[in-house]
């Protein structure tokens, strides 16, 4: 059976098509120098011989296994270079491989947890796994998300201990409820000097320390100092990106409070802080 027309040299679609690569790509390697213009015919198109093709197959190759151009262009200047162009491939393909391994876990927290709370790093998954269906609201989910990106997985894990008494304390759910609604009428038409401010945050103030009671009680803080314990650990769980501080971070987060509510939110930490430093000499703050 005699063989088909071979053609001597070949237009731009079908050296393209028989090396599994666009016309577009081609003209590319030739802008960059990667692959030498070649002859053209009579109607001024570009015409591929043998040697052409074979240096398109061998481009090709090399980047499908993920060598970038430049180094395709040093290795085929000189090809001493291909070999510290594999270690950084390599290097790559490594830090690559990692992101994958991270994504994978996530997914399959997600799908175990079987919520977006799977998403948030496994110190605070593990704290809340075990609440029953409904009792972390969206809103909760929300606040940890925040307190996560800001102060890491240990800031959201200590917070983690809040939403776990608010869940299964109906009384500290409704107050908190209340305080809520009670900031929300914070707004731009209340002075930021006006008496309810401090009357408000003091509220808060005896609320929160409750709130802490309550998980101490409960035995919360304990497992709390255990993840504290821990720290070392998970110091590299976050991943490779820059965490902002904590001031970056409020300045940044768009809450849209008013000046009544900044000052409330001052003010309670503020009173806060004076609790922690005088709860034992002075009973009567916070």
């Amino acid at each position: 059976m005699p063989l088909p027309a071979i053609p001597r040299r070949v237009k731009i679609g079908d050296a393209a098509a028989f090396a599994g690569t666009t016309p577009r790509a081609i003209r590319h390697y030739h802008a960059i120098g990667l692959l030498a213009e070649p002859e053209r015919g009579s109607d001024d198109r570009r015409r591929y011989g043998y040697d052409d093709m074979i240096r398109l197959l061998w481009i090709r190759k090399m980047a499908d296994a993920g060598i970038s151009l430049d180094d395709i262009h040093a290795a085929f200047k000189d090809g001493t270079q291909i070999e510290q162009s594999l270690a950084r491939l390599e290097e790559s393909l490594a830090s690559k491989a990692a992101a994958i391994e991270t994504q994978r876990a996530a997914v399959n927290r997600l799908r175990e947890v079987g919520s977006p709370l799977g998403l948030l790093p496994p110190l605070v998954t593990g704290r809340l796994r075990d609440l029953p269906p409904g009792a972390l609201r969206s809103a909760d989910l929300d606040s940890l998300l925040v307190t996560e990106r800001t102060f890491g997985p240990l800031g959201a894990a200590i917070q983690a201990n809040r939403f776990i008494v608010l869940a299964t304390h109906p009384d500290l759910r409704a107050e908190e409820d209340r305080l809520a609604r009670a900031e929300a009428a914070l707004d731009d038409t209340m002075a930021p000097d006006d008496p309810r401010i401090e009357d408000l945050a003091a509220q808060r103030c005896a609320h929160e320390a409750a709130l802490a009671a309550t998980g101490e009680r409960s035995g919360l803080e304990e497992a709390l100092d255990a993840l504290l314990d821990r720290e070392d650990e998970h110091e590299g769980e976050e991943g490779d990106e820059a965490r902002m501080s904590a001031r970056e971070a409020i300045g940044k987060m768009p809450y849209d409070f008013s000046p009544a509510r900044i000052r409330y939110e001052e003010r309670v930490i503020e009173l806060l802080h004076a609790g922690e430093q005088h709860a034992d000499t002075d009973p009567r703050i916070c």
